[in-house]
């Protein structure tokens, strides 16, 4: 039994490496992932180039997977405090751990903001195969919940990468190094779109119906599109969740073409803590589901046991 594990381990990490290799060689490929943030190509050995990115993957799809144009006033779906705790799987294999938290307020260009850090790392097991050591910050304004620095860490395997961000949201312009960018109004960070979605009453949706958001990524703002599907009750480690459910769908022109499916779960009350993602890949599905939740700004109202 213990060498069919091993060799269902070593066969998902050649999987994920495939799947790398055609996300950077074939941008037909794209259509099946949601991940804005995807390190730009790199120079190397082709064993380099097939580097695997699944905990990645399931990092994108938190934080990009759900943008809107709506406004957020009053906000209680989180504070300072709250953190989330999530397993991310690939078959019956736990590949990653990811973690969801908001440790303090800090003071960035003289605004109050929300420090939000998201951590991604591979299980020890997977380690084995591929090491994932992933960190991305996002300083939400604590009034708008939009961005006014964001920042990125990855180190995948032999690969790292650091970049940063820094939004002037009230001349509309984004720094990133020495390049300078226009940008709209309140435009957003992967992580802060995410968070500004959970502030978003959906009490009033109609299934299909869309709403939109612009997302800053590698120097231009995309148009994305949420399409709101319903509502399901669902069972995760940390319990079971009356939840809403949104697919995120991709705007023709935008970073990637508006094919594929990722569905991502959120508890239906005013928290709306993500319950559950699931995308799938070029063999079989990723899941992530919650395991662990604290801190949380009120009543967790969509849990019923």
């Amino acid at each position: 039994m213990k060498k069919n594990k091993n060799d269902y381990l070593k066969n998902s990490a050649l999987a994920f490496r495939k799947t790398h290799y055609l996300w950077n060689e074939k941008p037909e490929f794209k259509i099946r992932f949601f991940a804005p943030l995807a390190a730009s190509r790199h120079r190397g050995t082709q064993n380099d180039k097939l580097r695997s990115r699944i905990v990645f993957l399931i990092a994108m799809i938190f934080c990009h997977g759900i943008l809107f144009s709506q406004s957020a006033v009053n906000q209680k779906a989180f504070g300072v405090g709250e953190k989330l705790l999530f397993n991310v799987n690939y078959g019956i294999i736990t590949a990653g751990y990811a973690e969801m938290s908001i440790p303090q307020m800090e003071n960035v260009l003289g605004n109050p903001t929300y420090k939000v850090q998201f951590n991604v790392r591979s299980t020890p097991t997977f380690d084995f195969f591929f090491e994932v050591r992933d960190r991305y910050e996002t300083y939400l304004d604590s009034a708008g919940i939009f961005p006014w620095r964001f920042e990125q860490h990855i180190k995948e395997g032999k690969f790292s990468r650091d970049y940063t961000a820094v939004f002037d949201q009230k001349n509309h312009k984004a720094k990133s190094g020495d390049q300078e960018f226009d940008i709209p109004p309140q435009v957003h960070d992967i992580m802060s779109a995410f968070y500004y979605a959970r502030t978003i009453d959906y009490s009033t949706f109609k299934i299909g119906q869309r709403v939109n958001l612009q997302n800053f990524f590698k120097g231009k703002s995309n148009p994305l599109d949420i399409k709101y599907l319903g509502k399901q009750k669902i069972s995760v480690g940390a319990g079971t969740f009356n939840c809403i459910i949104v697919e995120p769908m991709v705007k023709e022109g935008g970073l990637f073409k508006n094919e594929g499916r990722i569905l991502i779960w959120l508890s239906d009350d005013e928290r709306k803590i993500p319950v559950k993602v699931n995308t799938k890949v070029i063999i079989g599905s990723i899941d992530a589901e919650l395991k662990e939740y604290s801190g949380l700004n009120g009543e967790l109202k969509g849990k019923v046991q």
